[in-house]
């Protein structure tokens, strides 16, 4: 087999965590750049610069492997959003920060967000489980401000959420394709001002802070 450009020398021994990402890290190359469909396991482990029985060590196949890709990423996405909500308590600036959240996660290295919003095994079960909990826990982390801070029911706070991290998403994803004619953190300060313009507008029932 004809190495790649990118293929690492193989024969270095490595402890079984930091294998592991390493294969994720070539893993996640190859999806990227190929899709899930024509990504061979081959080139990954070529990409790796280990055998594919190593590669088969760890995982017993490629939806397997693509999977733990994916929960990487989704726990990721999740996280940034968490930490965007709990860095203040002003609304205002709650929005901005769960806003920039989603173009931070499209804008960091690898294009992770490909797997974790464009895959094309969307229509596989548990594929479809793991970006469904993402919008899922997104939005329910963003509801609950909302509907702690409003007089929304459940449900309705529930849709909001769901719309706002919708409008983070799809804008984030458009911007990082326009090969970020916007800088980002005016991008950010753009659609977060265009979010707070309707949130805003529902009463508080509580003191502002």
């Amino acid at each position: 087999m004809t190495a790649t450009p990118d293929a690492k020398p193989r024969g270095t021994r490595l402890p079984r965590t930091a294998r592991r990402r390493q294969l994720l890290s070539a893993a996640q190359e190859v999806f990227v750049e190929n899709g899930y469909h024509a990504a061979a396991m081959d080139e990954i482990a070529e990409r790796a610069g280990v055998s594919k029985p190593v590669l088969y060590q760890h995982f017993p196949g490629k939806q397997e492997l693509y999977l733990a890709l994916l929960d990487l990423h989704v726990d990721d996405m999740i996280a940034r959003c968490r930490d965007a909500l709990a860095s203040t308590t002003d609304n205002k600036q709650r929005v901005q920060a769960a806003i920039g959240a989603f173009f931070d996660f499209v804008s960091s290295q690898g294009e992770a967000f490909r797997l974790v919003f464009e895959s094309d095994l969307r229509n596989v079960a548990p594929v479809r489980q793991r970006m469904e909990r993402n919008l899922r826990e997104s939005a329910e982390m963003i509801s609950q401000v909302i509907q702690e801070d409003t007089g929304c029911s459940s449900d309705e706070a529930r849709l909001l959420g769901v719309g706002l991290v919708g409008m983070a998403e799809v804008s984030a994803r458009y911007w990082i394709s326009s090969n970020g004619s916007i800088p980002k953190d005016a991008a950010t300060q753009l659609i977060a001002r265009l979010s707070w313009r309707g949130i805003s507008g529902f009463p508080r029932t509580v003191a502002d802070h």
